[in-house]
Formats: structure tokens, sequence, C-alpha cells
């Protein structure tokens, strides 16, 4: 079976990550969870980008070679997502032999299928180190690079190899206006890729005269490949491409990137890929820019949160949460610390965390911690069944922000449940039955929730699972969330799941 195939952007390997990298991680990472809870099998992969004239700079003015300045910041990127609980699968490195491999084999295919495709030429003009790419007028703002607006643009010239993108324009222009085969998404994303394709396309060079640092363009001693047509080669390269077997992993399901990056992955590289008689990718997801005090968080214009501070503040499943629930993953979103901790404090201290510390309090003070028989297995009107299936009905349509709404309308809810039933009274009433029948309710719907914040918040989801005596892990617990069976659990009271401010 195919399995669901996602990625992420690679990183470039010049600086440490930071917000806006950990926005489109966790936000991958959310939804290859999703697909695993829905009993698929995933591959998720991430990785680094480590060739090209910024690495080859920023290795230089650290005086290290760029082979050690990578390895070194491949394993600082790697130590935080895993920290993060990005549940990846394969870690593409794009200096792994593996991956040149597939990058010459992809170019000498298109060499023989389309050789007028590849020209040599002569280019001149604006090239932002920053982006790597060279800059036309129309992409920028007051003569800058709207991506890194701080840094000169460099005028340069060379003769390099040209790939004619100018002939695949129709073709993508129909593809993307179809979103149907070749999806961009969010809509706003692809109306901005159309108004490119409608403009019209240039050639684009896809070569660089031969750098210390990159791989060796095909039958070439003085030209590497041009650092973003061999970066975004590494999704195929990771499936084993050109060997045996890559065409049961490929077409990726889901390339998420940002929306800076759209027109290298919704115009570009599909072209390539019709170029090499290759399937094309089946969905591109560009998200928006995390952004302190309105501009965007980024490695080349400075960084007033760093991503260490902010994963420690409350937890990583916390900055998780924050930035899914608050910041989304399709606009741009602000962070402040401010609103970090008003959040946390409202949606997770005193929403969450103190439903499932007065549900199973109860339980154990009143049931021995027994889970009684009783009750719908769920909260009065249908209410969490309704939620569950709102929350699955935005997963599917990458409306995270919209399924974390389902998670927070649903704690209220059983507060507020909590509030009118009143479990203590019905105790002291000698009203047994319907005790056990809220106690069993409340109880439901703490396992529907644990396992829908699971894609969110995996460690705290797992231990809310534990503390309910579950069997297995949340990731197994999607039949158990739409039909929930407690009766006879064993629960105990978690550890303080998030732990409220002081005051």
């Amino acid at each position: 079976m195919k399995p669901w195939y996602i990625t992420t952007a690679i990183d470039y390997a010049n600086g440490d990550p930071h917000l806006g990298h950990a926005l489109e991680k966790i936000g991958a990472d959310v939804i290859a969870r999703w697909h695993r809870l829905q009993g698929e099998p995933v591959r998720f992969l991430m990785g680094m980008d480590e060739h090209g004239q910024k690495v080859f700079q920023t290795a230089q003015a650290a005086g290290m070679s760029p082979q050690d300045w990578v390895d070194g910041i491949s394993e600082r990127f790697e130590t935080t997502w895993r920290g993060l609980h990005c549940s990846y699968d394969d870690w593409m490195r794009t200096t792994e032999p593996r991956h040149a491999a597939g990058v010459q084999a992809l170019l000498t295919r298109i060499r023989e299928r389309c050789p007028d495709d590849l020209f040599v030429g002569e280019y001149e003009g604006l090239y932002c180190v920053g982006c790597e790419e060279f800059k036309q007028e129309g992409q920028l703002l007051n003569g800058r690079c709207g991506e890194h607006p701080s840094r000169e643009l460099v005028p340069t010239k060379e003769r390099n190899t040209f790939f004619r993108l100018s002939a695949y324009r129709d073709r993508v222009l129909a593809l993307v206006e179809a979103n149907s085969a070749f999806q961009v998404e969010p809509q706003i994303r692809r109306n901005e890729i159309l108004s490119v394709l409608r403009e019209g396309l240039q050639d684009i060079s896809i070569s660089r005269a031969r750098l210390p640092w990159g791989i060796p363009f095909p039958d070439s001693d003085e030209q590497t490949v041009y650092v973003w047509f061999d970066a975004l080669i590494n999704y195929l390269s990771a499936t084993g491409y050109p060997g045996d077997g890559w065409d049961a992993v490929w077409p990726a399901d889901l390339h998420v990137v940002g929306k800076g990056i759209t027109r290298f992955h919704c115009i570009i590289w599909p072209a390539m890929l019709i170029a090499a008689d290759v399937p094309l990718p089946k969905q591109i997801w560009a998200h928006g820019y995390v952004q302190w005090g309105g501009a965007k968080v980024s490695k080349s214009e400075g960084e007033s949160a760093s991503l260490d501070e902010s994963a420690a503040r409350h937890g990583p499943d916390a900055l998780r949460w924050f930035l899914m629930r608050e910041v989304g993953f399709e606009n741009d979103g602000d962070f402040t610390f401010e609103r970090f901790d008003a959040v946390y404090e409202s949606e997770l201290a005193n929403g969450l965390g103190n439903l499932a510390s007065r549900v199973l309090a109860m339980v154990g003070k009143y049931r021995d911690g027994v889970v009684p028989a009783g009750g719908e297995g769920d909260l009065p009107g249908g209410v969490g069944a309704v939620a569950l299936a709102s929350y699955a009905a935005a997963m599917t349509a990458t409306d995270l922000k919209g399924a974390a709404r389902q998670i927070t309308e649903l704690v209220t809810e059983a507060n507020g449940y909590i509030t009118t039933a009143a479990p203590w009274a019905l105790a002291k009433a000698g009203d047994d039955a319907q005790l056990d029948a809220v106690l069993a309710n409340l109880t439901a719907t703490l396992v529907r929730l644990a396992v829908m914040i699971y894609p969110f918040m995996p460690e705290k989801a797992t231990a809310l699972w534990v503390a309910l005596g579950q069997a297995d892990t949340p990731v197994t617990g999607w039949g158990q969330a739409k039909r929930p069976d407690v009766v006879g659990a064993q629960v105990v009271k978690p550890e303080n799941l998030f732990p409220r401010l002081a005051p």
C-alpha cells in the first residue's frame, strides 16, 4: 500500500531554527499525525538544504569548512524538531549521495526527453543571496527583495545552463486553474500563482559558475546545479529515485511550504517534473508567516522571540497548540508572549487541564477510580459526536485552526455540563444512577478529547490517555473517539497536565 507521503520545505543551513520554521514543521506534523490517526501508513519527510552561496559564505564567516558547518546545523535542527515532537520518518540532507544521484538523474532525464529545453545562455540581473534567486522587477519592493529587505541585491552576470520554463506555462496554468490533479491551496495562494502564470514566464538559469560547494552539473566541469533546482528534487530523491521502488512512494500527497516559496513549488517544480515525465505531487499547501511586532520572523531579518525560549515557557506541546490555535496555518499571525500566556492559561490550564483534573478526581472520589456504567457516552444533545465530526471535517480540509476550535468548544461544553449536573450534589443526595451517568459521560468526553488533541499535543494526549486507563496509545484511538467505551476502566488523576501560571 502506498504511504501517504507528506513533506516540508527543507530548511536552509545558514542559521538556527526559529518560530517561522516551527510553524511549518509543527503544522505538517499535526497533519501527518491526523492521517496516522485514520489508520493510514504515512511517510513524513523533513530535512536540510545545505548547498549554495549563502551557506558557503556563512561557513567561511564562521571559520569552518562548509561540511563541518552543515553537519552542526543539521544536528541542531534535528534536535529542535524532535524536541517539539515532530514525528518525521526520514531526514533528507542535500549533501547526501542519494540526493546527488537523484538530482543528476532528473537532469539527465530532462535532457534526454526534452533536449531543447536545456540550453546555454547568458544571464544578467540582480541576485538575492538570501533567496538564492535572480529577482525580476515585479518581485522587488522599493528596489529590494520583499523577503530580505535588509540585504543588498548583487548585480550578477553569468553564462549558465537554462531551463525553458516558458514552454511549460500553458500546461502549468491549466493544471493550477483546474486545481484537481495538482492542487495549490489555500485559494489566496492559488490566485497569486495564477496571476504570475497569466503574466507569462521567463526561462530560468539552473546552473551557476562552479562554486566550491554544490552538486556538479552533469557533463560539466565548470558549473554546479543551481541550489533551488537542487533543493526541489529532494522530495523525489528521498523516495530512492532513480532506483527501484521509488514509484511505490511517489507522488507526494502533500508538500507543505511557506508562502514565500510558492513560485518555486507551484510553477518551476511541476514544470521540471512534466519535462522529465514524472508524476506531479497531488497538493501544495502554502502557509503564512509568524510575525513578531507585525514583521516576519526570520533568520535573515532578525528575530525577537527565540524558539528555545518559546518552547521552554510552557513546554513544547503548549507551543504547538498556540501556533496552530492562534497563529493558524493559512494566514499570517502574531506571536507575543503575553498572548501565549493568556491562551495557555485560559484554554489549557483552566480549560482542558482543569476539566481532566476535576473529572478524574470525582471518579476517584465517588467510584474508587472505576468508570461506572450508565449514561450515553456523550454530553447532552450528542455534543461530543457533533464536535468530533466537525473536527474531522476541519482536519481533512487542513483547517487546523478550525479543528483546534472544536476542541476548545467541547472542553467548554464539558466544563459547563459539570456545573449544570453538579455531581457533588448528586452524591450528597444519594442519586447513584444519575451520578454514574454523569461520570461516565464526562469520562467518555475526555477519551474523545485525548484523541482529538493527539495531533496537536501528542505528549499531553498520551498522558491523558494513560490516566483514562485506555489501551495502546491515542494514535490507535479513532474508533474509541467515535464510540467511547469506558465502562470499567480504571482511571487515575494525572499529574497536573498544564500547571497554572504563578500569580
